[in-house]
């Protein structure tokens, strides 16, 4: 399994080895990162994303499969954004990465194997470990295992990936890449293109983001 100090090594290149979810209260920040070639770059494993690769607009979000609000996203906003503008070609959504503990980094691993390189697949897993989130927190390891055996994975085969190293240093560093390059600092971070939205934000909000983009 994934060791407490193989982890916390990795993060502490971050110097953000204990971060706690963005608060409810909701921060939203209009600010530019530093380029969008930043932004679309990807680090050390391949996007995983759904809609056009030129659509003109591109959302990246930054989450964590334990966090609330990623997980209250995923399941009030999200849909939304998908039927009114990744299925319609309007816009391309990235989904990376951006574990905040030990139990994160597991379920990052485990998507990323499960889908290999199907986007489609990765994000139905994804949805999946948000819908079981409290059971993730709770019992880990056993619904991994579930989620993994639904998906065709032997219990072997779940307990092989989390012991992959390599998969886990990749994931870490994308992480600080996000932490130093992007100033990510918690969960959920979009950027839609270069502009920042960090926090929980109604569909209202990313409407009216998408919609300015796609007229500038």
């Amino acid at each position: 399994m994934i060791t407490r100090r193989t982890f916390t090594a990795a993060l502490s290149l971050t110097g953000l080895a204990a971060l706690g979810g963005v608060s409810p209260l909701r921060l939203i920040e209009r600010a530019m990162a530093q380029s969008a070639s930043d932004i679309k770059k990807p680090v050390s494993l391949p996007d995983m994303a759904l809609g056009p690769a030129d659509a003109a607009v591109t959302i990246t979000e930054f989450a964590a499969a334990t966090c609330p609000h990623c997980a209250a996203f995923n399941r009030e906003v999200f849909p939304k954004i998908q039927s009114e503008y990744i299925d319609t070609g309007k816009v391309r959504y990235v989904f990376r990465e951006f574990p905040l503990n030990l139990k994160d980094a597991a379920c990052s691993m485990l998507a990323r194997r499960i889908a290999k390189d199907d986007s489609g697949k990765y994000f139905a897993v994804v949805d999946v470990m948000f819908k079981q989130q409290d059971q993730l927190v709770e019992k880990t390891t056993e619904t991994l295992k579930l989620i993994g055996r639904q998906a065709g994975l032997s219990a072997q085969a779940v307990e092989d990936c989390l012991k992959d190293q390599a998969l886990l240093e990749l994931i870490s560093a994308d992480r600080k890449y996000a932490s130093e390059v992007l100033k990510v600092g918690g969960t959920p971070t979009f950027f839609i293109n270069s502009e920042v939205i960090v926090g929980e934000a109604s569909f209202e909000e990313f409407d009216k983001r998408i919609k300015s983009q796609l007229k500038s």
